[in-house]
């Protein structure tokens, strides 16, 4: 997971782009737009990223600090 592939998609995509892109990864489809990655998995999770990222902003009237912060933090739990 590298952060700035994920700040790249937050900043140059919609929600909706994103959720297509994570399809299209899904069913080994090439998405309308680059997303960094080594590989499918990596891509996919940085699609995730930048839709949960997108998401919490929204919901929570944050900026993207904040919901990256967030995000981490989940990601650091969920290893541990």
């Amino acid at each position: 997971m590298k952060i700035p592939a994920i700040k790249k998609l937050v900043e140059t995509q919609t929600i909706d782009s994103l959720r297509e892109a994570e399809e299209q990864l899904i069913n080994e489809e090439t998405p309308a737009f680059e997303i960094e990655g080594a590989d499918e998995g990596e891509k996919l999770t940085h699609v995730f990223g930048a839709i949960w990222i997108l998401n919490h902003m929204a919901d929570h009237n944050s900026d993207f600090k904040t919901a990256l912060r967030e995000f981490t933090q989940k990601v650091r739990i969920s290893i541990s």
